[in-house]
């Protein structure tokens, strides 16, 4: 983290005020949809509750060896890196399950990380059965 960036973070945090809200991860699998307008709806229903998301939890399919549906599980997971931002969590943690070629699934998370640091989201890659290529600090 820069300077510039943490004396920014110092700034805003020193005018904030605390609140009562618990913070939650939300299972992917808990999401009825991903679109912009429900999720604003789940975002101010949890407030309601009292609660704040932190993140998204989301077990991946890459048992399959299979270019098209690597690429279709990379896309679902592009749609919970919106769906987290749009919620304002901050993490998306991937469970990548059985990963059947992980050097086809690697480049699918590296650009999904990469997404994922510009949407203003951590991704998370939770085991040893993938591990990011970047050398920046993101991923696992």
């Amino acid at each position: 983290m820069s300077t510039q960036s943490s004396s920014h973070v110092r700034r805003a945090v020193a005018t904030a005020e605390p609140v009562e809200a618990e913070p939650v991860t939300i299972d992917a699998a808990a999401l009825s949809s991903t679109a912009p307008g429900d999720l604003r709806d789940l975002r101010a229903a949890l407030a309601d509750e009292g609660y704040v998301p932190a993140g998204i939890r989301v077990e991946a399919e890459f048992a399959a060896d299979c270019s098209i549906q690597t690429q279709q599980e990379a896309d679902r997971l592009r749609s919970l890196v919106r769906a987290a931002s749009h919620l304002g969590a901050g993490e998306l943690a991937v469970d990548p399950g059985a990963v059947a070629d992980p050097e086809k699934v690697r480049p699918a998370l590296d650009a999904l990380a990469e997404r994922a640091e510009r949407e203003g989201v951590s991704l998370t890659i939770e085991g040893d059965a993938v591990a990011l290529d970047r050398t920046d600090g993101a991923g696992a």
